[in-house]
């Protein structure tokens, strides 16, 4: 199936758009004719300075300090790219490519002909966060539980079904099942990003312009090429409201009011209710590190941090016990080298000790929040019955 170049007029400029499937030989055959035919004066590509690195440097994972990730709280940001960039690999590998490979292309073209070579793209790590501060609770779960469904997906699909969706109509489709799926990350990962890259593009220099592209933002980025506006907004971090930040000390204030009015009621009422706080708050945590394959101290440190992170939303005990994880289970180079063919079953993610020590701090604060939950009821149904 052949796919038609898009061509764009933006004041003095000409801007060529290729539509790609990330994991398509025929994208990256288009590609490269493409640049080979218009010798344009800057290549634009789909991605942000990270990833452009790691294509750059496919070795680059390698250096990726765990416990650094952890510290910076960005092991859910880690997990869920690793998971959703080993789907991409699967793809491409069941049609004998390699994911990305027009990106690679466009890079190496543009280091061949001398041509100006632009990152398009917005830093993922920016649209994750505001893919996240747009959904509720419910809906968080529901993408999570979707993206994890994605490692034990093994269905095979046909080339012709991943160059369909380079189809106008077939896009719309597809971008209006997820605006109704979730509409909130529909605008942040389509219309922003649309307009993020169409500005980047429009802005770029020279006047011959060619933009390789995943063929779904195509019908945005001719929608939004000759509007104006500014950028700036889409790169930042919506701040958390100060309703949710209110509401994330209401708990904790509440059981230190409830434990202090039962040691006012009776001494023994309250001992037992910071016991009742302890076991279940530390036992689920460590439960959670049990569960992920985690050291025995890394289960000690969940079961003593859990019951006083929970008092404090600024800390959470996964981060204690995937720290104390990756002391003395510290990842080696195999580990990362393991990681696309370890992510393809349960036991190569538990196996491999960068996955499990992500596993250890998930897991833990899971059975941190969980133990929370039953203790809190726990200790005010003690309160009402005493009442």
């Amino acid at each position: 199936m052949s796919v038609e170049l898009i061509k764009l007029q933006y004041q003095d400029k000409n801007i060529t758009l290729i539509p790609t499937a990330h994991v398509s030989k025929e994208s990256a055959e288009l590609t490269e004719r493409t640049i080979d035919e218009i010798n344009p004066d800057c290549i634009c590509i789909e991605l942000d300075e990270d990833r452009y690195q790691n294509v750059k440097n496919p070795q680059k994972y390698r250096d990726n300090n765990i416990t650094k990730i952890i510290k910076e709280k960005k092991v859910g940001f880690m997990l869920v790219n690793l998971i959703l960039g080993n789907y991409q690999k699967k793809l491409a590998k069941q049609l004998d490519s390699k994911s990305g490979q027009e990106m690679m292309i466009g890079i190496r073209k543009a280091e061949e002909t001398g041509a100006t070579l632009v990152l398009a793209d917005r830093k993922i790590q920016t649209t994750f966060k505001r893919v996240w501060a747009a959904l509720g609770v419910k809906d968080k779960i529901k993408l999570l539980t979707t993206i994890i469904s994605t490692l034990f997906d093994d269905e095979d699909i046909s080339e012709e079904e991943i160059m369909k969706l380079q189809e106008k109509d077939m896009l719309d489709a597809a971008l209006k099942e997820v605006s109704a799926e979730f509409p909130s990350i529909s605008k942040v990962l389509v219309e922003e990003r649309d307009r993020y890259l169409a500005y980047k593009i429009k802005n770029a220099p020279g006047k011959n312009i060619v933009a390789i592209l995943g063929a779904a933002h195509t019908i945005g980025i001719q929608k939004y090429i000759n509007e104006n506006y500014s950028i700036e907004e889409f790169d930042q971090i919506p701040p958390k409201k100060t309703s949710s930040k209110i509401i994330d000390w209401i708990l904790p204030v509440i059981i230190v009011a409830a434990i202090i009015f039962s040691f006012s009621l009776n001494k023994e009422m309250g001992l037992k209710q910071i016991k009742t706080w302890i076991i279940f708050n530390g036992t689920l945590s460590a439960l959670g590190v049990l569960l992920a394959g985690g050291h025995i101290l890394s289960i000690l440190v969940a079961f003593i941090a859990s019951p006083i992170t929970s008092l404090n939303p600024l800390m959470a005990a996964g981060w204690f016990a995937g720290l104390t994880e990756a002391h003395f289970r510290k990842p080696t180079v195999g580990d990362f080298d393991r990681l696309n063919e370890d992510l393809n079953s349960l036991k190569g993610l538990w196996k491999n000790k960068v996955t499990r020590i992500l596993l250890v701090v998930v897991f833990a604060n899971l059975g941190s929040t969980l133990g929370s939950i039953i203790s809190g009821l726990n200790i005010f149904s003690s309160l009402i019955d005493r009442l």
